[in-house]
Formats: structure tokens, C-alpha cells, sequence
């Protein structure tokens, strides 16, 4: 009987391990941590427009859209984000899993890839 429940929770587990589940279903809270925020806030304060060469700045989106970008909703369908700057990402830790950081309207974001849900949003980092 013991086999059985032991073998019953193996493959209950194998199987829901690869079923693929965003952070919010599960409740999970992923943010910047202090150390990140310090970090994007110093970069930016001392490169006020650090982008990478050839990149052109995005244009403001409209009000409408930039009310949406809020924790816990997913991103506009065709908005325009940039990656940050390749020597900022170097000073970085590592994401987690499924998660990138992007610009938005210069806003800095932490946004789940698969569902596009936006987890954290740092405001007034980027000067320009």
C-alpha cells in the first residue's frame, strides 16, 4: 500500500511538473528586490539617457494605455519596449525563470514572458 501511494504522488508529480503555470495563479510575488531597484536607479542616474547605440528612444504612449500598465495586468498588445542597456544587465543578479525586465514608456518592468503580466513597474528611473 505504501509503494502504491509512493508511486501515485511520483507521477502526480512528473505531471504537474510540466503542465507550465504563471506566477499569479500559484500566488507567487515576484518583485524587484531593494538590490535591484539600487542598482537600475544608480545606473540611470548616472548614464540619464543610457541606451545602446543605434537604439532611438520610444515615443510616450497615450494616457489611455499608460494607465494600464499596472501590477497584475498584462501588457498592451503592441506596445513598444526596449531591453535595457547591455551594461546594466551586467550589473544585474539573474531573473528568474520566465521573467524579463523591460522599458515601457520609461518606466522600468518585471514582466512574466509567457503571459506578459507585469509583476513589478519602477517609475521615475529613467531620466532624460
Amino acid at each position: 500500500m505504501k509503494r502504491l501511494f509512493t508511486s501515485s504522488i511520483a507521477a502526480y508529480s512528473l505531471f504537474f511538473a510540466a503542465v507550465p503555470v504563471d506566477a499569479v495563479e500559484i500566488g507567487v510575488e515576484v518583485r524587484f528586490s531593494t538590490n535591484e531597484a539600487y542598482i537600475i536607479r544608480d545606473f540611470y542616474q548616472r548614464n540619464p539617457v543610457a541606451q545602446d547605440k543605434g537604439k532611438k528612444p520610444a515615443k510616450s504612449i497615450p494616457p489611455g494605455i499608460a494607465k494600464n500598465l499596472a501590477r497584475g495586468k498584462a501588457l498592451p498588445p503592441g506596445i513598444a519596449k526596449q531591453a535595457l542597456p547591455g551594461a546594466l544587465i551586467g550589473r544585474l543578479p539573474p531573473l528568474h525563470d520566465g521573467f524579463d525586465r523591460i522599458v515601457v514608456d520609461g518606466k522600468v518592468l518585471l514582466v512574466e514572458i509567457a503571459t506578459q503580466i507585469i509583476h513589478d513597474i519602477l517609475v521615475d528611473v529613467i531620466l532624460q
